[in-house]
């Protein structure tokens, strides 16, 4: 037999030993399949389980979103029903710059889709700055259907970019009503903090805007209306897929004002060019029927945001067209402060109605000559002719008689010198002097010369024509304050009642009725046979007024004013206040024309057209231009 060799390169297995080892290895991944599958049973159990409540919360939060439901503003209307603010509805782009990587680079892809021009790029640029890029902000407003289609069919382009539908402001009376309705704005850091502070943040999310002027603004919170909510089922991009509850939103309630547009149009067209303020008030319960401010602006500018071009022709207008002239603005008030002087002087015992004093046109104190408008004067005048014939010598010699702080305690009971509390924010206080309010605003004493221009409206006296027509509607109305107010009512929504805004007498003044009468009895003899007669010749209605003129620039001594001479914006300022009818007044006015002359040639006019409407339905075709004779122009 061959013999068997065994080669020494080949090992030789062993069986057992591998098999050992293959159970070996099984028996570790066994195991650390065991403990993978035990651990992961373990985080499986603690995510459902433990954590069960929260992660539920968490996956229903993704799948369902909160969406706050912005109300109705309220509209505003005047007593005939006729709108002067409301809402409409229309799309608008907007982009959350959260959402967007690349700002500038959506809007300029955005803008081959949708036009969207250098003043909406502004806007949205001081929008992203006022908002520090939280929230969805208006990139192009009022969009076209050609322009929705567009975006629609590449929206899957923009992350962060939508349309939605929103509610938009719209003054359709433009500039008539500016001052008084106001407008409103988007809510800025300083608006949002404010109603934080308040507590009333949780009802304007979703809000972008709020009232910042006038009735918009100090009637906000019946105007808003309250915020709805609905919780929308979302899908894995955000978008919606259906509601599934919703609270409504509660719509603003309106406004229905005691003013009259009609009426309005009437004194904000009468001052033709000129610029100048007119307040109404019926006199039986302190309601404003006319609140002019001229020149007035487009409120619907400012609603979305006015861009820098109007901005700066409004704000660098010398005519000032964004300051409320009727509310904000002081003037001194003339020869219409005569009348208060008349009763201050009855009231106090200083006068009677037929005590006459010798008027040759000036008076003497301290070696200084005080001139009367009149030249040569007046002769003997008593308190009739004074006001009728408007004597300044007369008040020149009353006010050194009565001393500084008696007119002032006098003058304060009719509102002079403080606020009247009229229900829109914004009122100057104006300033009614005495020797307290000179040592506080100047820490210097009162001399006795300065009280003597303070008798005929000059000197430091400054109040504004709302404060003016407030005494007067006082003074008709037989010493009833009361306080004013131009809504009338506020309606629900809802409902459709009417909350009437109630007549609010703050107090009743403590005069003799006879002295009223002697005061009123002078101010229809100034419509008669007056300083007022010839813009009231004709009228088929019995009125009492005053014609006014405020110096603007004082003059030197021995210096005679002469208008043509002067420089617009330096000419005397025209005031007239008036009531009617006389027996009965429903009615008492205030008006001012800055820079344009004496009150019985430009403001008394005025005041006529607006009584004509009011008592008669009279609507003038045009206002009279014609300059009456250097004897008529005496105030």
């Amino acid at each position: 037999m061959p013999e068997l060799s065994i080669n020494p390169g080949i090992e030789i297995r062993n069986a057992q030993l591998e098999l050992q080892r293959f159970r070996v290895r099984l028996a570790v991944a066994a195991v650390a399949v065991l403990v993978f599958f035990a651990v992961l049973a373990g985080r499986f159990a603690y995510l459902q389980v433990v954590r069960h409540a929260e992660l539920a919360t968490l996956a229903e939060a993704n799948r369902i979103s909160i969406v706050p439901v912005v109300p109705n503003r309220g509209i505003i209307v005047d007593r005939n029903g006729i709108v002067l603010a409301h809402n409409y509805s229309a799309y608008t782009l907007e982009i959350q710059p959260a959402k967007v990587a690349d700002l500038e680079r959506t809007i300029e892809e955005l803008s081959t889709l949708i036009e969207i021009g250098a003043r909406d790029r502004r806007r949205f640029k001081r929008l992203l700055e006022e908002s520090k890029g939280l929230g969805s902000l208006p990139i192009r407003t009022r969009l076209s259907d050609e322009e929705i289609a567009r975006f629609a069919a590449n929206r899957y382009r923009f992350p962060g970019v939508e349309i939605n539908a929103r509610l938009f402001r719209q003054y359709p009376q433009g500039e008539l009503f500016s001052h008084v309705v106001g407008h409103i704005g988007r809510i800025n850091q300083r608006e949002r903090d404010a109603l934080e502070a308040d507590g009333r943040y949780a009802n304007y999310r979703g809000t972008d805007y709020i009232g910042k002027t006038g009735l918009e603004q100090s009637y906000e919170s019946a105007l808003h209306g309250n915020t709805g909510v609905e919780e929308v089922e979302v899908d894995s991009g955000g978008r919606a897929v259906r509601t599934l509850t919703r609270t409504p939103p509660v719509s603003g309630n309106n406004l229905v004002l005691k003013l009259d547009a009609r009426l309005q149009e009437i004194a904000y067209n009468a001052f033709g060019n000129h610029r100048g303020a007119l307040v109404a008030i019926e006199p039986a319960t302190g309601g404003v029927l006319a609140f002019v401010s001229k020149p007035g602006f487009d409120p619907n500018l400012f609603v979305e945001g006015i861009d820098p071009a109007n901005w700066a022709e409004l704000n660098n207008s010398p005519d000032r067209p964004l300051v409320n002239r009727a509310l904000a603005g002081t003037y001194p008030p003339g020869s219409t402060f005569k009348p208060f002087m008349a009763l201050a002087a009855l009231t106090y015992g200083k006068r009677t109605p037929q005590q006459v004093i010798s008027d040759p046109g000036y008076f003497m104190f301290g070696g200084h000559q005080f001139r009367d408008s009149r030249p040569g004067g007046h002769g003997r005048v008593d308190m009739y002719t004074s006001i009728v014939k408007s004597s300044d010598t007369y008040y020149y010699m009353l006010a050194n008689d009565m001393g500084i702080d008696a007119i002032s305690r006098f003058m304060a009971l009719f509102g002079f010198g403080s606020r009247t509390g009229i229900d829109m924010t914004g009122e100057a206080a104006g300033v009614l002097p005495s020797q307290q309010w000179k040592m506080k605003r100047f820490r210097q004493k009162w001399y006795a010369g300065e009280t003597i221009s303070i008798g005929i409206g000059q000197g430091y006296n400054a109040y504004t024509p709302l404060q003016l027509a407030a005494a007067v509607a006082t003074l008709a109305g037989g010493g009833v304050v009361f306080r004013p107010h131009i809504v009338d009512a506020i309606e629900d929504i809802r409902t459709r009642e009417r909350n009437a805004v109630e007549p609010n007498p703050l107090r009743r003044l403590d005069l003799d009725p006879a002295h009223i009468a002697v005061v009123k009895e002078a101010m229809v003899g100034v419509n008669k046979e007056g300083t007022g007669a010839r813009a009231f010749a004709g009228a088929g209605y019995t009125s009492g007024g005053k014609t006014g003129t405020a110096q603007v620039v004082g003059l030197k001594p021995g210096e005679k004013y002469v208008e043509h001479r002067v420089q617009e914006r330096h000419r005397d300022h025209a005031l007239f206040i008036a009531y009617a009818p006389a027996e009965a007044p429903r009615i008492a006015l205030a008006v001012l024309v800055e820079n344009s002359g004496f009150g019985s040639r430009y403001a008394a006019p005025i005041a006529r057209a607006v009584l004509d409407y009011w008592l008669l339905g009279k609507v003038p075709e045009s206002m009279r231009t014609e300059k009456g004779s250097e004897s008529e122009a005496v105030d």
